[in-house]
């Protein structure tokens, strides 16, 4: 559902409940209080007092007649009445004519003060203090560029941060290693300083998305016990000239206040990047680093502030921030292996009942490539799917589905594909598996399913390695474009027509391909010439070439040779291994999804495939 915002309604609107409040208390809050002091009485009372002489003070007027006691203690009025000789018998009764006889109010002075100074007074400070607050609500709040006044606005943790500790952290053991030097430095500072020693001033954190940079940050603050400030990069960036600077001047400054600390800057890189010097940049990003970069060199030595500060693009910063003195020391925070990523779903498996059966290293396995927070989330999903069958615990099952929903969605299960499409996807991803396991040094198949994916996939062929490879030749990298290639190579080898299907196949390969001759220099052609530069390694590596317009012809002529070449493998292998081909597409299409040993035995089952 769409959020429906109020729209916030004008100043003038609030000032016009303040004159109305005010108003009110005056025309009829105070005429009442003082008019509950008066006696209204009937007009005999007022005849019988006269007789008895008990009139002090009146006041006659056309329509009312206000009088007091013979004391003046108390206050009556009645209503006038066309009484002639009244006059003369108020004077003969011994009776005051005056003109103010409620001037008074029979109030005390100390009641009379509150109302007339001190009440007026509070409305009026109570009316102010609401109408700043609504007006700084619509400027953006306290803390917006009006009115933060250069404060930095930094989460301020202390003692353990929601108790993170190292143990929390998996997967990262060189990176813990690192870090557990700063801990030791904060608690024994007089170890390093008898040495002579000094720790850096700063650690920068680099890695890609997800792998727990700021984890570890929180950490290591949990571990310390000491206070960890915490601010993004992007709270420094202000509008107003001379904000950045001075919400960095604040930071530092309650660092100082607070050492022994930890200063975490997150997403540096907002306020970090390079200066251009440029006509007309930005004067006031250049400002608040030029700030950071005096706070940073300005500490005094063994002060006990550490600066930890995390990034995704590290190769954007400017070089008098990444020196030694600023952030001395670079603490890669990677993918992790097989090992950290079964640690690290071990960790995220405390928070689950898990059955006694589950196997980690198998799903570390089929995890290849994820970071942590894509592991976190596949424990999460594996619970969920638990739950929405009815069980208690999470079994095997369970973790190995939650790890094809991160990768290639949920399954549609209202998708219906007709008998003809689905024997093409059947066709299709046997020709996959089918080329990979006919080739040597690739990866064995784990499972193939041919039911639909909400990311639009009619099916897949999953691989996994039996461990994380590292380098790769170039055998194997023609084996994978082979494969790529295997499912449109399938379909005209049995329909003798292409289809769509193939789009991702197309997309993969044809950056595999690429990429072995520019940058991997697997081209006798171009040798050991990097034709293209790559750019933040740690956002998906966005790659541009760096070569002349006839040098790009000739790649793009290679890159459709390879492609072109593979293709026809995989066309020849298939045909050569037909009816195997047929009789696992045939198996495919009854049982929708079929694991690899079951490939392998139908695979084997019959004489070797040549």
């Amino acid at each position: 559902m769409k959020e429906v915002k109020s729209p916030k309604k004008p100043l003038i609107y609030y000032y016009g409940i303040a004159l109305l409040v005010i108003l009110v208390f005056n025309m009829v809050i105070t005429p009442m209080l003082t008019r509950s002091q008066i006696n209204e009485v009937d007009y005999g009372t007022f005849m019988k007092m006269i007789e008895d002489k008990q009139i002090g003070k009146v006041e006659v007027s056309s329509d009312e007649i206000v009088f007091t006691d013979k004391d003046n203690t108390k206050i009556y009025a009645t209503g006038a009445m066309n009484d002639p000789t009244l006059t003369q018998r108020l004077y003969e009764a011994g009776a005051v004519f005056d003109r103010n006889v409620d001037s008074g109010n029979g109030l005390s002075p100390i009641v009379s003060v509150l109302l007339t100074s001190l009440v007026p007074m509070l409305i009026f400070i109570l009316l102010g203090q609401y109408l700043s607050r609504k007006l700084m609500e619509q400027a953006g709040g306290k803390n917006s560029m009006a009115f933060g006044m250069g404060k930095s606005n930094a989460k301020v943790y202390v003692q353990s941060t929601q108790g993170i500790h190292f143990s929390d952290v998996a997967g990262e053991d060189e990176a813990k290693e690192n870090l557990a030097e700063i801990v030791d430095y904060l608690h024994n500072p007089e170890k390093y300083t008898s040495v002579g020693a000094s720790m850096p001033k700063g650690l920068l954190l680099v890695g890609p998305p997800g792998t727990g940079k700021t984890m570890l940050a929180k950490a290591v603050a949990g571990e310390a016990g000491v206070p960890f400030f915490s601010i993004s990069g992007s709270e420094f960036v202000e509008m107003f000239v001379g904000m950045g600077a001075s919400k960095v001047r604040d930071l530092f400054q309650q660092a100082k206040e607070k050492a022994p600390c930890i200063v975490f800057i997150d997403e540096i890189d907002a306020i970090g990047k390079k200066r251009d010097g440029q006509f007309g940049g930005n004067d006031e990003r250049e400002q608040t680093l030029n700030q950071l970069l005096t706070e940073m060199d300005g500490f005094e030595g063994n002060n006990g502030v550490i600066i930890l500060a995390a990034t995704n693009r590290p190769e954007s910063l400017d070089p008098a921030l990444t020196r030694p003195g600023r952030f001395d020391r670079r603490v890669p925070v990677e993918l992790p292996d097989l090992a950290g990523r079964e640690a690290i779903l071990k960790v995220h498996a405390r928070k689950i009942k898990l059955a006694d059966h589950v196997d980690f290293h198998t799903v570390a396995r089929m995890a290849s490539g994820a970071s942590g927070a894509e592991l976190a989330n596949i424990i999460n999903e594996a619970a969920l799917r638990a739950v929405r069958s009815g069980r208690t615990v999470v079994e095997q099952a369970d973790l190995e589905e939650s790890i094809e929903v991160v990768i290639a969605g949920y399954q549609k299960k209202n998708a219906v594909l007709s008998d003809q499409e689905r024997q093409v996807v059947a066709y299709h991803e046997i020709g996959h598996a089918l080329v990979a396991a006919l080739q040597s040094h690739s990866a064995p198949v784990q499972k193939i399913t041919i039911i639909p994916r909400t990311s639009g996939a009619l099916g897949y062929t999953m691989q996994v390695d039996t461990g994380d490879k590292y380098l790769l030749t170039k055998e194997e990298l023609e084996n994978k474009i082979a494969t790529l290639t295997g499912g449109r190579a399938a379909e005209e080898v049995v329909f003798g027509e292409i289809t769509t299907g193939a789009s991702n196949d197309i997309e993969q390969a044809t950056k595999l391909a690429r990429g072995m001759i520019t940058r991997y220099g697997m081209s006798k052609d171009f040798d050991m010439v990097a034709l293209e530069t790559v750019t933040n390694q740690y956002l998906g590596g966005d790659a541009s070439l760096a070569c002349s317009a006839d040098t790009q012809r000739k790649i793009d002529e290679k890159v459709v040779e390879i492609i072109r070449t593979q293709h026809a493998k995989a066309i020849d292998l298939l045909e050569k291994n037909r009816d195997k081909l047929d009789e696992l597409a045939k198996y495919l299409c009854e049982k929708e999804t079929i694991t690899g040993e079951e490939f392998m035995a139908i695979l084997e089952g019959k004489e070797k495939l040549q």
